[in-house]
């Protein structure tokens, strides 16, 4: 039962993933982000050490993916602020994970929990005006119509 629950779900994820739009990507990233440290929680409290290492080091992949996305030429201050919390966030985790502490991970928890919070509340137009732009920039006029 267990196998088919995680076979659903990565499928849905990829699934998600094919069709979202840069927005939606870093929803799923920050979810998936978000999940792996709760894996990393539970697997701590049962010393299963080697899921610990195994989620910590996904959350933190996807984290440093989430950091390397950001534009810094076009986001200013706020990428600069992003790029030094998910900087702060990957060392932390690194930490958490060579002493197996709980609460190290859930303070990375925390500010992920307000950045995706931030991010969820992007109104639809808002969105749609970051794709124009995106889509300029990239030339590709079809991408603030997809």
């Amino acid at each position: 039962m267990s196998y088919g629950i995680k076979a659903y779900k990565s499928v849905g994820v990829k699934n998600d993933l094919a069709v979202a739009d840069p927005h939606r990507v870093i929803q799923l990233l920050m979810q998936g982000s978000l999940e792996n440290m709760a894996l990393a929680k539970g697997a701590i409290e049962r010393k299963d050490f080697v899921v610990k290492s195994k989620s910590v080091s996904k959350a933190m992949t996807i984290i440093a993916a989430l950091q390397n996305s950001l534009d810094m030429a076009a986001g200013g201050e706020v990428s600069e602020n992003l790029w030094s919390l998910y900087d702060f966030m990957v060392n932390h985790l690194m930490q958490a994970s060579r002493e197996s502490s709980i609460a190290k991970i859930d303070d990375v928890m925390e500010i992920m929990l307000k950045i995706k919070s931030a991010w969820d509340q992007i109104s639809v137009a808002d969105r749609e005006k970051g794709f124009a732009l995106l889509a300029e920039k990239n030339g590709q006029a079809n991408l603030a119509t997809a």
